[in-house]
C-alpha cells in the first residue's frame, strides 16, 4: 500500500526547511518559564544503559518521588522509562504522579521472532507496565514487506490490550520508527502512516542507540502526517521526539513544531512526549537560572 498517496501527502524538503529556520528563528519569543515547565512535564525520563540495575533505577525513581521536596513549583514528569525487565521495579518504588514506560519487543533492533517479542511485551504490562515503545520492524519495512511490518504493530497491540484488559487497565503503545535509519522523507511518511493505521497510540522518532536520531525534519514530517491522520479519521495520534535531545533549546525546538502543525491541543502529556536522559537538568537550569544537576 502507498499510504501517503492515500492521505494526499508528499514531504516537501524545501518547504520543511523554510519552514524549520522560521521556527528557530522565533524560539526565543516563546522561551517561558511556563513553557519550561509544559515540556518538563511532557519528559519522559529515560534510562537504558547496559550497566542498569534494580539499585540504579531504583536511585533514578526516588529521585523522582521526592523531586517536589525541591522544587515544589514544578510538574512531574510524564513517566519514567526503562528497559522491560524494569517495570515492577520502577511499580515498587514509585510514589508519586508519573507513568512506567518501557522499550520492549526486543529494543532497540526489533531483531527476534515475533514470539519473543510479545512475550517480552505481555511480561512488561503484566508486571505494571503503563506504556509500551517498541520499534518498528525495519527487517521487514526495508524490505517493503508492509504487510509484514504493520501485522507486527496490530499483534502487539493485541497483547497489550489484552494483557492491560485483564487488570483492568489501558496502556499505551508508541512505535519508534528509527526515521535515521529510514533516511528518506518518503519512507518517513510511510512509516508514520502505517505505524498509526496499526494501532499505535504514539510514533516516536528514534531509539537513541543509532548514527542519527531525532532531527527537527523527521519531527515535522511525522507531525504533518498526525495532521493528515486526524483529519481523515478524527483519531488523534500522539508524538514522540526522542535521542539526541540534550539541551534546553532542543526542547523547545519540537515543542515548536508540534505548536504550528498540530496546535494546543496537542501541547500535552497526553499527545506529546520527550524522550530523554539528560535535558531535564538542562531545562531546569534555564529556569532557575543557575547549573542545576538534580538528575
Amino acid at each position: 500500500m502507498n499510504y501517503s498517496e492515500k492521505y494526499g501527502y508528499t514531504p516537501d524538503r524545501d518547504a520543511i526547511g523554510r519552514a524549520i529556520e522560521m521556527i528557530a528563528a522565533n524560539m526565543e519569543n516563546i522561551a517561558t518559564e511556563q513553557v519550561y515547565k509544559d515540556c518538563f512535564s511532557m519528559m519522559d525520563l529515560t534510562t537504558l544503559k547496559t550497566d542498569d540495575t534494580p539499585a540504579s533505577v531504583t536511585k533514578l525513581v526516588e529521585k523522582v518521588n521526592v523531586f517536589h521536596n525541591t522544587f515544589p513549583e514544578w510538574p512531574y514528569p510524564a513517566s519514567v522509562c526503562v528497559f522491560s525487565n524494569f517495570a515492577s521495579t520502577v511499580k515498587n518504588v514509585r510514589k508519586g504522579d508519573f507513568n512506567i514506560t518501557v522499550v520492549s519487543a526486543c529494543f532497540p533492533s526489533s531483531q527476534s521472532f515475533l514470539e519473543v517479542k510479545l512475550k517480552e511485551v505481555e511480561m512488561a504490562v503484566e508486571q505494571g507496565a503503563d506504556e509500551v515503545d517498541i520499534v518498528l520492524a525495519l527487517n521487514a519495512f526495508l524490505a517493503d514487506d508492509y504487510d509484514a511490518a504493520s501485522e507486527e504493530i496490530r499483534q502487539v497491540r493485541r497483547v497489550i490490550d489484552e494483557t492491560a484488559g485483564k487488570q483492568g487497565r489501558k496502556v499505551h503503545l508508541k512505535v519508534i520508527l528509527e526515521t535515521g535509519l529510514l533516511k528518506t522523507p518518503e519512507n518517513i511518511a510511510e512509516a508514520s502512516f502505517l505505524a498509526m493505521e496499526a494501532g499505535a497510540d504514539f510514533i516516536k522518532t528514534s531509539t537513541g542507540k543509532v548514527d542519527v536520531n531525532a532531527t527537527p525534519l523527521a519531527a515535522y514530517i511525522m507531525c504533518e502526517c498526525i495532521a493528515k491522520y486526524y483529519a481523515a479519521t478524527g483519531k488523534k495520534i500522539g508524538f514522540k521526539p526522542a535521542g539526541g535531545i540534550s539541551s534546553a533549546a532542543d526542547a523547545l525546538c519540537y515543542y515548536s513544531i508540534v505548536a504550528s502543525l498540530l496546535g494546543k491541543e496537542w501541547l500535552n502529556k497526553e499527545l506529546f512526549r520527550f524522550g530523554v536522559s539528560r535535558v531535564a537538568n538542562s531545562i531546569l537550569s534555564a529556569v532557575e537560572q543557575k547549573t542545576v544537576s538534580y538528575f
